[in-house]
């Protein structure tokens, strides 16, 4: 897993977060879709889409919003993180990426830590907080989480599967915590 570490943010002033593709361009979103479906036992191009997609999310809001989630544990699978991995490769395409076309204007650095690792120095409670910190701004941004996202992003996942959370329940955490600061406690449904 990974962790990402981020700079003060420029100027940004879009009315609604870009697309994959607008954010790649046609011909470097095609080359990943492409090569991510090449793969053995890759899943359907539609499926490589979404993965992408949520990739250039990801990517999206740790530029916007460096000093929340800069520095933080990978809130999202290694699918996600091994997209993250082909963009960083492609030098020049990566550095036009995040200084151009993301809207924090600047480089966006990738570093592997163990998720063991990484838990032993904010603690569980301040993990656990951090990883919820992405749901708001997720949603503020790209609206509610829907069933292409969900398998991506690990908070979520967990959410769903584990809590027996609907995914419109976890997009009203934006509306409970009522800021994009974040929730300050995850509700949990009443099964009685």
């Amino acid at each position: 897993m990974s962790t990402s570490a981020a700079h003060a943010p420029s100027a940004h002033a879009a009315d609604r977060a870009p697309t994959a593709e607008e954010l790649l361009g046609p011909t470097l979103h095609e080359e990943v879709v492409r090569h991510f479906s090449a793969e053995p036992d890759a899943p359907s191009a539609a499926v490589v889409r979404h993965r992408v997609r949520e990739c250039l999310r990801y990517l999206y809001l740790v530029s916007r919003h460096p000093d929340r989630l800069g520095g933080l544990f990978l809130p999202v699978e290694q699918d996600i993180d091994e997209i993250w991995h082909y963009l960083i490769l492609q030098t020049r395409e990566y550095r036009e990426l995040c200084e151009q076309r993301l809207p924090g204007g600047h480089f966006i650095h990738h570093r592997s830590i163990s998720y063991g690792a990484y838990q032993e120095a904010p603690g569980r409670q301040t993990a656990a907080e951090e990883a919820l910190r992405w749901i708001p701004l997720y949603t503020a941004e790209f609206g509610p989480f829907d069933a292409d996202a969900l398998p991506h992003w690990t908070i979520v996942r967990f959410l769903h599967d584990e809590l027996h959370m609907s995914l419109t329940e976890i997009s009203g955490l934006v509306d409970e915590a009522g800021t994009p600061d974040g929730p300050k406690a995850v509700p949990v449904r009443d099964h009685t």
